[in-house]
Parts: structure tokens; sequence; C-alpha cells
């Protein structure tokens, strides 16, 4: 497998006059994929002026993805990761077949099967909390090697150590890392305690 998606940062709520800032926060702390959901004010303006601005190796994406015509307007705007709630198998064949990375939402072995079979190569386990870590090692030991699994929902510092033990490639982070109304430096706090958990877990895990 190539280097993981690491963690993945969840900006719902987030403006367009604020997403410099805080996505700043963030790549200075080590992120290197950011998501803005599309429920968001103006998404598609907050992910333009990110993506513009983002350095090389951190790739900006779209969240909440629900429609072939989310995926088109999202990738006008700069958007190289589809981040979905649900596997809808037509959205996860445009994506992937315009060079992103869909990262469908998954929550049975059924449904992950079905987004892998329609292409996609990362999982969004939606929410994490009812899947649970020993429902991800089961699906570990039976989906394709290659197969990315990022728990989504609940993940924070008190158990982002316990996932990343057990196989995942990373983690979406939402309220536990941001919160609308949050200033960047509020955000550069958690993001750098969040990283560096991750980076420590992940080094035990695969040690050279």
């Amino acid at each position: 497998m190539n280097q993981p998606t690491g963690l993945v940062a969840i900006l719902r709520g987030v403006r367009p006059d604020e997403i410099l800032a805080i996505g700043g926060a963030l790549i200075d702390a080590g992120f290197t994929a950011i998501e803005i959901p599309l429920n968001s004010p103006d998404p598609f303006d907050s992910i333009e002026r990110l993506a513009a601005a983002a350095p090389e190796g951190c790739v900006i994406g779209a969240g909440t993805v629900l429609t072939v015509d989310d995926v088109v307007r999202a990738e006008s705007a700069g958007a190289r990761i589809m981040v979905s709630p649900n596997a809808n198998p037509e959205v996860i064949a445009v994506a992937t077949r315009r060079g992103m990375r869909a990262y469908p939402g998954v929550a049975t072995p059924t449904e992950a099967f079905s987004a892998v079979d329609a292409g996609a190569r990362n999982l969004k386990l939606f929410p994490s909390d009812a899947v649970g870590i020993s429902g991800m090692k089961a699906w570990r030991a039976v989906l394709p090697a290659d197969i990315e699994m990022l728990p989504v929902g609940g993940v924070d510092e008190n158990n982002l150590a316990d996932w990343i033990a057990a196989g995942a490639d990373g983690a979406g982070l939402g309220t536990n890392l941001y919160r609308p109304g949050d200033d960047a430096d509020a955000v550069a706090r958690r993001a750098r305690t969040l990283q560096d958990i991750w980076s420590d877990a992940y080094a035990e895990r695969n040690p050279r």
C-alpha cells in the first residue's frame, strides 16, 4: 500500500472568509487532507480558495458528496478527494474515473464490498462507533489488502491510537477538531495533539 491517507480534517460549517486561516493552521500542524462538507456555507468557494493556497502534498476535498453533479462542481473548484456518508456506485465511479479519491461511507460488509466493486479503494467507516474496532478487524480479514479503512464519527484523542493500532489507515476528525466559530489557534492546538497521536501510533504499528 502507498502512504496512508492519515488524518482528514472535516471542516463542517467553515466559511470562505475564515478558510485560509483555519486551513493554514491545519497544514502547519501536519494535516495533508482537508475536507469541506458541501452543507457548509458557500462550500465551493471555500474549496477553491483553500485548493489554490494549499502546498503540494496537501489535498483538499469535498464532503457530503451525494450526486454526480456534486462531484463535477467540487472537482472544478479544486477538490481531489470526495467523501460521502453513503456508498453511491455512480458517485464512486465518476470520481474515480476523474482521477479523484472516493471515500464512500459504509456501515456493513455488504456496503463495503459494493463500494469496492464500484471502484473505491478507500472506505469511510461511518458511523465508526457503530462498526467498532472489532468490526473493522473482521472486515480487514476479508477485504482486499490494499483497501484503506478510515473511521469517522466518534474518533477523538482518547481512542484514535486504538483505531490505528487495530489497522485503520487514518481517521476523519470533525467536531473533535473543528466546530463553527472556533478560531485558528484553537484548531491548531487540537490538530497538533491529534497529529502527534497519529504519528506515534502509526510508527508503533509500522516500525522501521
